[in-house]
């Protein structure tokens, strides 16, 4: 195993740590705010993967490029599916119309 190889990979599982330290530490109330809002940190994290696929040499770097983009393509989606259903909750709902009254909506139907 390369020196190359084994500091991407010590870095890899470093951020990995961090990552889950910094999300298992924000509030529940602020997490899909928060989880939203970085949709474009994933698109970087995207842009990332795919310079490490550019300058991958062997089977290794292009697996790990390829575990990075998905990852990344993941964040990307499910960041803006949670925006989205989060921006649901503030829209309005439409009233719901009255209903017409029985006798009104029978007595079209009954022979006079």
């Amino acid at each position: 195993m390369s020196t190359g190889l084994l500091t991407d990979l010590t870095i890899a599982v470093l951020s990995l740590l961090v990552g889950f330290e910094v999300i298992s530490k924000v509030p529940e109330t602020l997490h899909t705010p928060l989880m939203s809002a970085a949709n474009s940190i994933h698109g970087i994290v995207f842009v990332g993967a795919a310079l490490v696929a550019s300058t991958a040499h062997n089977a290794a770097g292009y697996a790990l490029a390829f575990v990075a983009a998905l990852f990344a393509g993941m964040n990307v989606v499910g960041g803006y599916a949670v925006t989205g259903r989060m921006l649901k909750m503030f829209k309005r709902r439409p009233t719901p119309q009255a209903a017409p009254a029985a006798d009104e909506a029978t007595s079209g139907t009954k022979a006079r």
